[in-house]
């Protein structure tokens, strides 16, 4: 159904007919982080208490909270669009690094 986003971490939104609500999960970490309520405005409020509590805690605990990535990706691509990106970079005055991240970063945001 869609996402938010708050302090790095994203949720998946759902709507269960069955509760008759909004029901969000945390992506992109093993640890289980539940929230819902019956509007966006309060699904919005209950997302980021129940990540401040997730957090709160972790620091409370000692543990480490899990993040969702680490902000390293590996990967493998074809020659030619490697050096196809190697270009693409040089042309924008930037590194590959910084062109790929921009270019993802844009993807991801339509």
């Amino acid at each position: 159904m869609g996402t938010m986003n708050y302090e790095g971490y994203s949720a998946k939104i759902e709507y269960s007919d069955e509760d008759r609500c909004l029901i969000g999960h945390v992506a992109g970490i093993r640890d289980v982080i539940g929230f819902h309520a019956d509007n966006v405005t309060d699904l919005r409020l209950a997302f980021e208490a129940a990540v401040d509590d997730y957090l709160t805690y972790c620091r409370e605990n000692g543990l480490k909270a899990q993040r969702p990535a680490s902000g390293k990706i590996s990967l493998r691509i074809p020659p030619e669009t490697h050096a196809a990106i190697n270009s693409a970079a040089e042309v924008a005055g930037k590194s590959v690094n910084q062109w790929i991240s921009d270019t993802l970063s844009k993807a991801a945001h339509m």
